[in-house]
């Protein structure tokens, strides 16, 4: 069989999988005159995906007694198996062939082996692997400290968190909903303010596990600020900043003594809805009726509340009239005002205070590049990535992700260094090329 008709069998049968159409799937792989690697991987996953546990088992074997080879892929559905059936030695077996068939290197693999020992419970030798890991990601991360809170290891879970280099809003949520599930609802709501203060935004998961540790501390009616501050989060997150202010209001009623961090998220409440009188009023009564005195975080929430009301004036008389340093809490969050209105005067004097505090910290520098790149300010977007390359300043670089034909091919801006890129730019080439065709044509029609 030639190959281009072996690549279009292959598509229609991944077709089939994709859709769970798994008899049609196994008809097709059964009259193909000629079957590759990526055929049998097809086979074995959608099997695996379907619950067809003992068939995927089967074909899985059989790949592997046949001369045509195996890659990566190949360990996708017998991953996918493991996870579901919790089979320990299974996932000792598929472990010991991953590591002989030298695939521990792939982040994503070896991230998935360590996923099936958490699932089996194995905690000791999900960490033992991760500890070997030499390359970890926040999902890597992420799936040991979820590992260790789902069997009640709190203490390791929290202390692995503490490590992570980069968090995601998953990651919040795992270490919460884990304090949640084992009884510690307190911890579970502390966790979930020191979220809200870092500025990370939680989701749908976030919340719910936060009512369920709300539920196991007490009712509203107790005098803990630290259930108020989650119940407002959450109503200022889904966009009811009215509501949000409302239940302030209740709290302080019912004789409940606002903190630190209440402000904090009340008055973003006010910011995120446009409330930006009742977000001055706030700020301006958190002296003097509850003896509270503003932080360089409430400072950048008024910024926020200002900036994004498009308050410049007022908000650079306050930015003035601070009584201390502004911080990186305030530059960040005028340089994010700023890019949100286009106003690169504040931006830029927003990013040099800002890398002149964190040299090293690529944020600035991108965030400046991004409002000068909306404005078509290419000749300082280019100064500001050379002053970057002479500071040696390191931006994570962002991957685009592609699969074809059960391959997964990553790609960078300007990447010189994928071993198709030759043919790659040049179909890019091609392409750019006809959409400058298209658009003189357009412009053509548009005209006459």
């Amino acid at each position: 069989m030639g190959a281009r008709n072996l690549y279009s069998f292959n598509n229609m049968l991944s077709g089939y999988a994709k859709l769970g159409m798994i008899k049609p799937a196994r008809k097709l792989f059964d009259q193909m005159p000629e079957r590759d690697v990526v055929s049998w991987n097809t086979m074995v996953i959608a099997y695996a995906h379907s619950g067809f546990f003992k068939e995927a088992l089967r074909f899985y074997k059989e790949l592997r007694n046949l001369c045509i080879g195996y890659n990566e892929f190949s360990f996708a559905g017998i991953s996918t198996v493991c996870v579901k059936l919790r089979e320990l030695q299974l996932t000792r077996q598929a472990h010991g062939q991953v590591f002989v068939s030298g695939f521990l290197s792939n982040l994503v693999i070896s991230s998935s082996v360590v996923d099936r020992y958490v699932k089996c419970g194995m905690m000791g030798e999900a960490r033992k692997l991760f500890d070997e890991m030499k390359v970890r990601d926040v999902i890597a991360w992420t799936t040991l400290v979820s590992g260790y809170a789902q069997w009640g290891d709190m203490e390791s879970a929290n202390d692995l968190f503490d490590r992570m280099p980069e968090k995601n809003p998953v990651s919040w949520t795992a270490l919460i909903s884990g304090y949640a599930r084992n009884s510690m609802g307190n911890k579970a709501l502390e966790l979930f303010t020191r979220m809200m203060l870092c500025r990370v935004r939680p989701d749908q998961f976030t919340f719910s596990s936060c009512l369920c540790a709300c539920a196991s501390v007490a009712s509203l009616t107790h005098m803990d600020p630290v259930l108020w501050n989650t119940r407002i989060s959450a109503l200022a997150q889904h966009g009811h900043g009215g509501e949000a202010v409302k239940m302030f209001d209740d709290m302080v009623k019912q004789g409940v003594k606002p903190d630190r961090t209440t402000f904090v998220v009340i008055v973003n409440a006010c910011s995120h809805s446009g409330l930006v009188q009742e977000g001055l009023r706030y700020l301006e009564c958190i002296s003097s009726d509850h003896g509270i005195i503003p932080d360089q975080q409430h400072y950048a929430c008024l910024i926020d509340l200002l900036g994004r009301a498009g308050c410049f004036n007022q908000l650079m008389n306050h930015l003035e009239k601070m009584p201390c340093k502004p911080d990186s809490w305030v530059w960040n969050a005028l340089l994010g005002v700023s890019r949100i209105h286009g106003n690169i005067e504040l931006g830029r004097k927003a990013a040099e205070q800002l890398i002149e505090l964190e040299p090293q910290s690529s944020a600035a520098y991108v965030l400046l590049s991004s409002i000068y790149g909306a404005f078509d300010k290419w000749e300082l977007v280019e100064k500001v990535r050379h002053l970057m390359n002479k500071r040696q300043v390191r931006k994570d670089v962002a991957l685009s992700w592609i699969e074809l034909e059960n391959k997964m091919h990553a790609f960078t801006v300007s990447d010189s260094l994928h071993p198709l890129k030759v043919a790659i730019y040049s179909v890019l080439d091609q392409l750019a090329g006809q959409m400058d065709e298209d658009a003189s044509l357009f412009e053509f029609e548009r005209r006459s």
